[in-house]
């Protein structure tokens, strides 16, 4: 089996706990905030960040105003949400959401992109956790349902699984991802604190 197959096999299966916050990365239009709010319904965390501060239609990225109203629509109160508005790229999100949970003492977090990008967005912010050593207990839940083949001005899903993998590649040689064990040491220590 090779390192990319473990990865997505983990990544697609990870199990949650009840968390601090659910981090809605910015990206996708409208496709992430519903399994968002869902999963805040459920009671797996109390807060949300919506982690993002491009506006750029045409590759996806909906800014926090456009997004909000419908988080708002669906009953999540505006006191549980936090906006973070300077990253501009997965690292940054990464960076500054880390930043936030330590500013809050928060230890866990639940990670919510679309499944094609959940797996170097994953990747990125546990590079920032362990660089910053601050332990922060990271789960993922990528959004679901989603179709793979309908096209939008941004590709469709498995054209940019696609080009995910490349950046994987890419950014993992630029030292911005956890590299294979890194991450597999990362998901025994999460499990052994079950």
């Amino acid at each position: 089996m090779n390192e990319m197959a473990t990865i997505i096999a983990i990544v697609d299966n990870d199990f949650l706990n009840k968390s601090d916050a659910i981090v809605l990365l910015e990206g996708d239009g409208l496709n992430r905030y519903q399994h968002t709010v869902e999963l805040y319904k459920q009671g797996w965390a109390d807060k949300i960040v919506f982690s993002g501060g491009i506006t750029d239609y045409e590759y996806g990225s909906f800014p926090f105003s456009k997004v909000i109203p419908y988080i708002l629509k669906e009953g999540v109160s505006t006191h549980a949400i936090f906006h973070e508005g300077k990253s501009l790229n997965t690292r940054e999100q990464a960076t500054e959401v880390i930043k936030l949970a330590f500013d809050n003492n928060w230890e866990r977090l639940i990670l919510v992109a679309s499944p094609e990008h959940q797996y170097r967005a994953y990747l990125t912010f546990l590079r920032v956790i362990l660089d910053t050593n601050t332990n922060i207990l990271l789960y993922n839940s990528p959004a679901k349902k989603l179709a793979w083949f309908e096209e939008t001005n941004w590709g469709n899903r498995y054209y940019r699984l696609k080009q995910e993998f490349t950046r994987i590649e890419k950014y993992t040689q630029l030292g911005h991802l956890a590299t294979f064990n890194e991450f597999l040491n990362y998901q025994k220590w999460k499990e052994s604190l079950q």
